[in-house]
């Protein structure tokens, strides 16, 4: 895996601050940003520099681990257990009272220990790094079942989207992840899930929940309505003298189930009763006349 320097990447020096590294990134992430380049693959691929630049600066710990071990960074824990065992072996060895090696045999032994310059030593596998990475979605997408395809790290990702994921759920897959040393597995793809709802519904893990207006005199005398569910309309019965504020249940008629084929949650409607506005003369002396009759 050739190096590839974040620093320059942001167009900041190693001795940048945290706010440094945010300002550089959300200056470059607008400049290089797919919405404002489309169709230009070259900007689609620096834009995915600068995401994988500050992923690994922005965080502190693996920003220590970068500046210590480069490309390498990501396998910075096995590296440094490596390193005690080896310095560790080196004390031992050098206090044992057989130390029959010379000093080149001595370095040659850890080579073969721990890699070194010997491609054949090199045994320590290590696991490639996981990538983390997020997916915007409309709550319409996640109504049904369907594929979509993603490209994380150069590499096409065809996916099966089951119906009923939620906000910020977070799914792995397995391989899809940086490449592994020495033969190690490669590391996975840590994919989490935004939700975003621009419809009339709110959704509450599988419910759903909407309100409807009706008007005054289908509250009083109740009657049939029109109303819309998340997949379709429905016809409604109001019954009489229905106060705003009461609350309906449709069975079903809420959200698909995660994982679960053909179950689906319910649909809650709070009916919020209007007032007839611009009334003409008429309308006034009769509503007076019902107040009368209210009244005796």
């Amino acid at each position: 895996m050739a190096f590839i320097d974040y620093y320059k990447t942001l167009g900041i020096e190693k001795k940048s601050t945290q706010d440094d590294i945010k300002k550089a990134y959300r200056k470059l992430a607008r400049k290089y940003h797919p919405d404002l380049n489309p169709n230009d693959k070259k900007a689609e691929a620096k834009f995915k520099e600068i995401n994988e630049a500050n992923e690994v600066l922005s965080n502190a710990e693996n920003r220590k681990k970068y500046d210590k071990y480069g490309k390498d960074w990501q396998h910075a824990d096995e590296l440094d257990k490596a390193q005690q065992q080896r310095s560790q072996s080196s004390s031992n060895y050098r206090d044992s009272s057989s130390d029959n090696f010379s000093e080149s045999e001595y370095s040659n032994f850890f080579e073969s220990m721990f890699g070194g310059g010997n491609p054949k030593g090199a045994h320590v596998k290590f696991k490639g790094q996981d990538f983390n990475a997020e997916l915007q979605l409309n709550l319409k997408d996640v109504y049904e079942t369907h594929k979509r395809t993603l490209t994380v790290n150069n590499k096409n990702i065809r996916l099966t989207i089951p119906a009923g994921v939620t906000n910020g759920q977070i799914i792995r897959i397995k391989g899809y992840g940086g490449d592994g040393m020495n033969g190690g597995p490669n590391g996975d793809l840590i994919l989490k899930f935004l939700i975003v709802n621009r419809t009339k519904f709110k959704r509450d893990e599988d419910n759903l929940y909407t309100n409807v207006d009706i008007d005054l005199y289908k509250a009083l005398l109740g009657g049939e309505i029109t109303t819309d569910t998340f997949n379709g309309k429905v016809k409604l019965q109001v019954k009489p003298e229905t106060q705003s504020g009461t609350k309906v249940k449709l069975k079903g008629k809420g959200f698909p189930v995660y994982k679960k084929e053909g179950e689906f949650g319910n649909l809650y409607i709070t009916y919020n009763v209007a007032l007839p506005t611009k009334l003409s003369e008429k309308e006034i002396e009769l509503f007076k006349e019902l107040a009368k009759l209210r009244s005796k």
